[in-house]
């Protein structure tokens, strides 16, 4: 399970979709969407709405999204761009090899649909024969780890990551997993609309077996087996808010005692099998691995082969013909996310693409659509927001000057990506044919699983990124102590060389700060300048701390979506806490420039704090699904957008004095019950 914290969660990212937006032009007030602000609505009472509100009156989720939202306008150009480039290199011939070639024709055999509906699903027929001759649990096992070296990740949960608490080597890494629903609680709620996600499910599953030649009946029974079975592996599971505790979850075990207290789950063999050879790991969450170490060989192998068929036939379904992409739609796309229409088909094959072979297209994209100019503007925004980050240190009331010291050195020591890598991953050994999707996207796994197992026993490579070029979002990786921007999200809304600064500072600046924040988040607090899991707060700073970390989660606690759903803040508070912070930072570092220090200079009625707090909210303009916002709620780090936008401001008094936010308002707070931690 790697560990790095996002800007925004990924699938909200890759699913908005373009409805309402406003086009800018090159004058400065085109950078504010005027039209949506909604002037019966009071900043001070709910500044979301103040900002987006006549936006969200008008706008419409397309039947194949599962929301609209500030992203659209960006993700939509940028995939638009991106297929232009998928285009280009499909009909023109490249050098055997080349990466051009390569993207092309993963491109041309993903659009090839004649030749995958005559496949049906006899690309992964001999998996499921593999299946049929499994006689005990040693066999399931090994079938299990097999299938990780082919991208199929099942049973559990493995990759190779740095070592927690010594950040220069590398480890395996095992954590929970095997589970079919988003997470262990669906397993238990017994709301109504966690039932219908579970019977979607299930539905689902029964359809898979259905159309591998299983009857009905027969399949309807099956499937409770593999539910029971899940249900009892998701007993043994921690809770998303448990998972998001880095010491708890840290547990470096030798081999050799695994294999005297696991025994059934045969270590040696599973090691071998995955292609790697140490003599210890981190096994994340033990508790797991005892209850799997026990059903392996309580429960029946003919339970566990169905539970394999299903997770293999899950994990492919989408790149097989017609009947099974629908079925998979019906529970990710309709069932999980509110969906009622497919994407696209090219649009399914350039994710994939981009999950397979990203930094390949990443290079193309990169060559055509990304400037030296906006690599140079983004420079001096990120050290601007650096030096605002150490005055905001230096000032702190709750710390001492020793801890002080230490946070500033971990400040200083930020590994900074922007745009791209520095080099590229080599795909040499990734062999992509024209007319076999299936078979290109097997041939990446493989080279991606070997590229991931080849960093055991190396020193960490700390040049590598989490994310491709293109995508539109940013993080911070704890273990590198680093803040990474790729060229995606370097664009409007977020960020134009033509903007003025309020329009700038207010977007892409409050992702850096929000990134730099997570440095010193519950969970980035908790490891040092070099990445090291390791204590660097006096014992008296790190409990004030924690005891305003405590009145964040029980601000966001009062938050509600659908009209009763709550916020969990234990879940959202590493998320919080940098959005709070990130705003400051943002706001600190305008100030900086020319136009942050004139108060007066209007453009369209609006100063240029009021431009900052505009631009800040109208990244966040989305509107979801019910569907989607529930499962959301359930299982994403980041609060609902709403709140990424109102929660820090109530709690930000330079915003206060920017639209005159007075008591009685319901975002106003008194001045000493405004949280401020970063």
């Amino acid at each position: 399970m790697k560990f790095v914290q996002t800007f925004v969660t990924s699938t909200a990212l890759a699913m908005l979709a373009c409805t309402g937006c406003q086009q800018k032009q090159n004058a400065p007030s085109a950078f504010i969407d005027l039209s949506a602000i909604d002037t019966s609505v009071k900043p001070g009472d709910n500044f979301f709405l103040y900002a987006n509100g006549n936006w969200l009156k008008k706008t419409t989720i397309p039947a194949s999204e599962v929301g609209a939202g500030a992203f659209l306008d960006l993700y939509n150009r940028t995939k638009n761009n991106i297929h232009t480039i998928l285009l280009d290199a499909e009909k023109n011939a490249a050098p055997a090899g080349s990466i051009q070639q390569k993207v092309g024709d993963f491109f041309a055999s993903g659009m090839d649909s004649t030749t995958i509906e005559k496949l049906g699903y006899t690309p992964i027929q001999p998996e499921l024969n593999e299946i049929n001759t499994l006689k005990n649990a040693a066999d399931i096992i090994h079938y299990a780890a097999q299938a990780h070296t082919r991208g199929s990740g099942m049973l559990f949960d493995f990759g190779v990551y740095p070592d927690d608490k010594n950040s220069m080597a590398t480890i395996a890494v095992f954590s929970q997993g095997g589970l079919g629903l988003p997470d262990r609680d669906y397993y238990f709620k017994t709301d109504a609309a966690t039932q219908a996600v579970v019977q979607a499910y299930k539905n689902y599953l029964q359809k898979l077996l259905i159309l591998t030649g299983t009857d009905s009946l027969t399949a309807t029974q099956q499937v409770e087996q593999v539910y029971a079975l899940e249900k009892q592996m998701a007993e043994s599971h921690k809770t998303n808010v448990a998972l998001r505790d880095p010491q708890s979850n840290y547990h470096k075990m030798a081999v050799a005692q695994l294999s005297k207290t696991m025994p059934n789950l045969q270590w040696p063999m599973l090691l071998k099998t995955l292609n790697i050879q140490v003599d210890s790991i981190n096994v994340q969450q033990p508790e797991f691995y005892a209850k799997l170490n026990q059903l392996i060989t309580t429960q029946p192998i003919a339970t566990w082969q169905l539970y394999l068929r299903l997770h293999t036939l899950n994990g492919v379904a989408r790149y097989l013909s017609t009947p099974f992409v629908q079925a998979s739609f019906n529970y990710y796309g309709k069932a999980l996310n509110g969906q009622t229409q497919m994407k696209p088909r090219w649009e399914n094959v350039y994710r994939t693409i981009d999950a397979q072979i990203g930094e390949a297209l990443g290079q193309l994209y990169v060559e055509k659509y990304f400037t030296k100019e906006a690599k140079q503007r983004m420079d001096e925004l990120v050290n601007n927001l650096q030096k605002a980050f150490a005055n905001r240190i230096n000032n702190l009331d709750w710390m001492s000057d020793s801890t002080k010291q230490k946070a500033k050195d971990k400040l200083q020591a930020f590994i900074k990506k922007i745009g791209y890598p520095d080099k590229w991953r080599d795909y040499s050994k990734v062999n992509i044919q024209r007319n076999q999707y299936f078979n290109n996207i097997m041939a990446a796994e493989a080279n991606n699983y070997q590229y991931m197992i080849s960093k055991l026993g190396k020193p960490v490579d700390r040049t590598e990124w989490e994310m491709t070029p293109p995508t539109i979002n940013a993080y911070y990786n704890p273990l590198y102590n680093e803040i990474v921007f790729p060229a995606g999200i370097l664009q409007f809304p977020f960020f134009d060389p033509q903007a003025d600064d309020a329009i700038n500072y207010g977007g892409i600046g409050m992702v850096i700060g929000h990134e730099m924040t997570h440095g010193f988040d519950d969970q980035g607090a908790q490891y040092d300048k070099d990445g090291n899991l390791k204590n660097w707060w006096s014992t008296s700073d790190y409990d004030l701390f924690r005891k305003k970390s405590q009145q964040v989660i029980q601000l966001y606690n009062g938050f509600t979506i659908l009209d009763t759903v709550h916020v969990n803040g234990a879940l959202t508070t590493g998320e919080n806490i940098a959005d709070i912070g990130g705003i400051a930072i943002a706001y600190d570092a305008f100030k900086m420039t020319k136009e942050g220090q004139d108060t007066t200079q209007k453009i369209d009625g609006y100063t240029p704090d009021q431009r900052f707090f505009l631009s800040l909210a109208q990244i966040w303009r989305s509107k979801e699904k019910d569907a989607y916002a529930l499962r959301l709620i359930n299982t994403d780090p980041h609060s609902p957008a709403m709140y990424r936008v109102n929660g820090p401001l109530m709690n930000f008094t330079p915003f206060y004095k920017a639209f005159n936010v007075v008591p009685g308002e319901k975002m106003y707070l008194p001045e000493n019950e405004r949280i401020k931690i970063w």
